[in-house]
């Protein structure tokens, strides 16, 4: 029996193109320590200033997350470490962190966020907590980024609606007015450009003038991804995974994010003050997957380090 109503893939023009290119420009991507050790050599994959993202996942040592952070710094490669406030369990293990993070990586910039945690492990519940906590000003960090949700999310808003996500980034809004630092919002992965750019004009609509830095799933199994969307509530966009297969024998058929950043960045190429400021990829399907992608579709943009 089917779980889901399969229909024929359309073929689209392939990704390469001046538009992909501008919009691949200075793209970021996420690691985890455990898939960073997989990685032999990031110079060989990402092009030279690519912001690396470390995700901190609840049980990760801090020490595996600074000796990640360092290795990438060594490379050349500008480190983004989570902050997961809930996983954090007092002021004094924020500024540790803090202060590891700069003193052995040189981390000047951070994401800050709630974190995948029902119960927090101490003082922390929100990432505007840890703004507020002035901590991250004090070490003098460059930048910042918030989550963005353009689906909305089910764990801040059970009721269905965007009612506390709305109010949160009004909050981060008047904050990014009163810090030194650069903020955006890095949002969760989305797959229909359409949901994304009706968002995005929302935000700026509604006064949120942070920009946002587009979550986008690299290639991935198709029911990789669909485990994903669903444990991150990408309840939405599973209608689109549905069209990314001919029949339920294809399901072993990497999705691949070609479309979606292809009408987007056509969107951005005839928007020039579209919001949208930069992408950044979860590789689902692995970092050398997700590069080797990049690579070939985002021509000079995405050249790796080694090759320029």
């Amino acid at each position: 029996m089917a779980l889901l109503n399969f229909k024929k893939r359309e073929t689209k023009t392939p990704g390469n193109s001046a538009e992909m290119e501008a919009f691949l420009q200075g793209y970021s991507i996420e690691v985890m320590p455990r898939t960073a050790e997989k990685v032999e050599d990031f110079r060989a994959l990402l092009p030279e200033g690519t912001r690396v993202y470390i995700a901190h996942i609840e049980g990760t040592p801090i020490e595996d997350m600074v000796a990640t952070a360092k290795r990438l710094a060594e490379d050349g490669y500008p480190v983004m470490p989570h902050f997961p406030a809930r996983i954090i369990k007092d002021e004094a293990t924020l500024t540790d962190w803090i202060a590891r993070y700069q003193g052995e990586a040189g981390v000047d910039q951070a994401l800050l966020l709630a974190g995948g945690v029902d119960t927090p492990h101490g003082a922390f519940e929100s990432s505007m907590q840890l703004m507020e906590s002035g901590a991250f000003d004090k070490a003098g960090f460059k930048r910042l980024h918030v989550a963005g949700h353009p689906e909305g999310n089910k764990d801040i808003d059970p009721d269905g609606s965007t009612k506390n996500v709305d109010d949160a980034l009004q909050w981060k809004q008047k904050f990014s007015e009163r810090t030194d630092a650069e903020m955006a919002l890095a949002t969760q992965f989305a797959f229909d450009a359409g949901p994304i750019i009706e968002w995005a004009n929302a935000l700026r609509a509604a006064g949120i003038t942070i920009p946002v830095h587009i979550g986008i799933a690299g290639p991935a199994k198709l029911q990789t991804l669909i485990k994903f969307a669903i444990a991150c509530g990408v309840g939405p966009s599973l209608k689109v995974l549905q069209k990314r297969a001919m029949d339920v024998t294809k399901l072993l058929l990497p999705y691949e994010p070609t479309d979606v950043l292809s009408d987007l960045a056509a969107h951005k190429a005839a928007n020039p003050d579209f919001n949208i400021e930069s992408v950044h990829f979860f590789p689902l399907g692995g970092i050398k997957t997700n590069a080797t992608w990049a690579i070939e579709n985002g021509g000079n943009a995405t050249k790796p380090a080694n090759a320029a």
